[in-house]
């Protein structure tokens, strides 16, 4: 049996940026449709808004171990909604110990301080951890041959 593992989220600071970039890109870019440089620039212009988007940051014994992101657009988006979950990802060490489930809380609990009223989010794999946090199948479909999942969730 595993535990949870002791650690708080917070708000991305810039200082965090090269380690969440380097995580992001091992997990998502590494394909080479985009650069650890344009990820981390992405990163910097999220601190730089308006504060409605936001990144939050897991952080244990002093040290990123994962991030989430709040935005108005996904990335290559296939459905014409906003806002999204985006980019959960957790280093591998600290994976099935609660950190991914404080991630999306933070990123829901934001939304709702902003006034969204529902979420969106795509999965190809992880659709069990978002229905078990109260995401529902919008639709199902193959992308480039790929399964891909739209989900929802409605917030407040």
């Amino acid at each position: 049996m595993r535990f949870a593992l002791q650690h708080s989220v917070r708000p991305l600071l810039a200082t965090d940026i090269a380690v969440i970039a380097a995580l992001r890109y091992a997990a998502f870019f590494s394909d080479g449709k985009r650069s650890l440089d344009e990820d981390a620039a992405g990163l910097f212009d999220l601190l730089r808004g308006d504060g409605y988007e936001a990144a939050f940051v897991a952080e244990a014994d002093g040290r990123p171990i994962g991030t989430c992101l709040f935005v108005r657009r996904e990335i290559a988006a296939l459905h014409d909604v906003t806002p999204w979950l985006a980019g959960l990802v957790v280093a591998s060490p600290y994976r099935r110990l609660g950190i991914g489930r404080s991630l999306v809380g933070a990123v829901e609990h934001h939304a709702a301080k902003v006034g969204c009223g529902k979420l969106h989010l795509y999965t190809e794999d992880a659709e069990p951890f978002y229905h078990a946090l109260g995401w529902n199948v919008t639709e199902r479909m193959i992308v480039e041959g790929d399964p891909l999942i739209l989900m929802d969730k409605a917030i407040g």
